[in-house]
């Protein structure tokens, strides 16, 4: 298995070979490294990234914390992501959780108290050579909550204005349409008469219509509806006496003489 070179001591704690001093400690990483990512375009191009050496490229991450199992493995030339030995000893330790090679690499972090009993910390993943740190479930939720407040209330707000503009906008045209219909209602003589003398002008310009073409010998013209209920009509209107009934109306009483 190809392994990559551990992380060079800190210059400033100097050599403990030669000045005695015991070699100082990283410090472990935030639990809020969001903001940040990591990749080692070098490491990359000399290495293949998968299951094997996928734990070797994160432990050059900032993301790492070298005081984790993992890193005791490391120093004892074992594998650091052998559950057989991780599963023995308590502490922090990391574990590959989910693996698409070559693309995506699932790390997550977590506290070991036996061998049955692991408690999830914090998530990382790579993704195309580069390592992230997932961010927590509340943390998204929050965001994504707040990012909706925000849109709501900017979208109140515009309506809110628009709203505004509208009610402007309908109290400036109701003057204009009262105006509008007082006009109409007021008549301009001056300008009734100025029409009336271009029509007569015009008509005194234009030739007189010709009659009427006249209808040709022997020919009766039908008869209409009018001239069909004209007697009608006209005996309709005049007063008619009502008949005379025959066993009331008949005078007065004769009688026979003998």
């Amino acid at each position: 298995m190809a392994s990559t070179p551990m992380a060079p001591p800190n210059p400033a704690a100097g050599n403990p070979n030669f000045d005695g001093n015991p070699p100082a400690v990283p410090t472990p990483p935030g639990t809020d490294m969001t903001g940040i990512c990591f990749r080692d375009q070098l490491w990359l191009n000399s290495y293949p990234l998968d299951r094997n050496l996928v734990f070797d490229y994160f432990a050059l991450s900032p993301f790492y914390d070298w005081t984790c199992n993992n890193e005791q493995l490391r120093l004892r030339s074992i594998h650091p992501l052998d559950t057989s030995h991780l599963s023995k000893m308590t502490g922090t330790e990391y574990m590959l959780n989910e693996v698409m090679e070559p693309h995506l690499f699932v790390i997550r972090k977590q506290k070991r108290d036996g061998p049955e009993k692991v408690t999830p910390m914090l998530t990382y993943y790579i993704l195309d050579g580069s390592i992230y740190q997932a961010p927590q479930l509340c943390n998204v939720f929050t965001a994504r909550i707040g990012r909706a407040l925000y849109h709501i209330s900017k979208a109140f707000t515009t309506a809110a204005s628009k709203l505004e503009k509208i009610g402007y906008v309908d109290a400036e045209n109701e003057n204009p349409a009262l105006e509008s219909k007082v006009g109409k209602e007021t008549i301009d003589f001056k300008e009734v008469m100025r029409v009336d003398q271009i029509l007569a002008s015009l008509q005194r310009k234009l030739p007189p219509a010709p009659p009427p073409p006249q209808f040709p010998e022997g020919y009766a013209p039908p008869p209409t509806a009018e001239g069909e209920k004209g007697p009608e009509t006209q005996q309709a209107a005049e007063p008619q006496l009502p008949a005379l009934d025959p066993i009331i109306d008949q005078g007065p009483s004769k009688r026979m003489k003998f």
